[in-house]
């Protein structure tokens, strides 16, 4: 971090919707709050397997609640997700580690096009409902992210790669480490030691907790 900033690290998957209304919060805040914000791609289906954790829709009460929940959280972040009940189902039978690891390849070789490439898959997901598993829609979020043929082509191989399955467990152990038990997982580095938020709504606590 640079100088008397503080690090704020958020641990995403692009599967997850809090995820991005947590990721749009942040990079609004990055300019107003004194942070360095850094992304970390995590695989969220790594995260739910260690700790026993269970999608929240598993409980049909909590899967209504949600719902309504996103579609509030929607309108007063002005983020352009679309919840519907079948989504449920749509998360459940849609694998984002393909997209992970791609997003993953990215960050270690273009981390410059890290923020758009997330968003489009975001905005492919959650806004179009199209999918992001199979090879030639991530190359489609990757075009409409302003990467170039080449590039996505060569993160595309890299995603069966060693180096990119490792940097993905890695950053997804670290989120582990960090407490996180779900997406997103949001870690303040400060006074010392690293404050866990997790989820969209406690971004005015850690913003508190952080001085801002």
């Amino acid at each position: 971090a640079r100088m008397g900033r503080t690090l704020v690290e958020l641990y995403y998957d692009v599967i997850s919707p809090y995820s991005w209304l947590a990721f749009e919060v942040l990079c609004r805040y990055r300019h107003i709050w004194n942070i360095d914000l850094r992304f970390r791609p995590a695989f969220l289906g790594g995260i739910m397997q260690q700790t026993g954790n269970k999608p929240p829709a598993m409980l049909p009460k909590r899967g209504e609640y949600m719902l309504k929940d996103v579609k509030r959280m929607a309108k007063y972040y002005q983020v352009p997700v679309h919840m519907s009940a079948d989504d449920f189902k749509r998360i459940i039978g849609t694998s984002s580690l393909t997209a992970m690891r791609f997003i993953t390849a990215m960050d270690m070789t273009n981390p410059q096009y890290l923020e758009s490439l997330s968003r489009e898959f975001w905005m492919r997901f959650w806004s179009q409902h199209e999918d992001i598993s199979q090879p030639e829609n991530i190359l489609t979020v990757a075009r409409q992210a302003g990467l170039s043929a080449e590039l996505s082509q060569k993160a595309l191989e890299m995603i069966s790669s060693p180096e990119v399955k490792d940097r993905l467990k890695e950053t997804t152990a670290e989120a582990l480490k960090h407490g996180a038990f779900g997406m997103p997982a949001v870690v303040a580095h400060y006074d010392g030691k690293p404050h866990l938020f997790f989820g969209s709504d406690r971004l005015e606590l850690l913003g508190s907790v952080i001085g801002e």
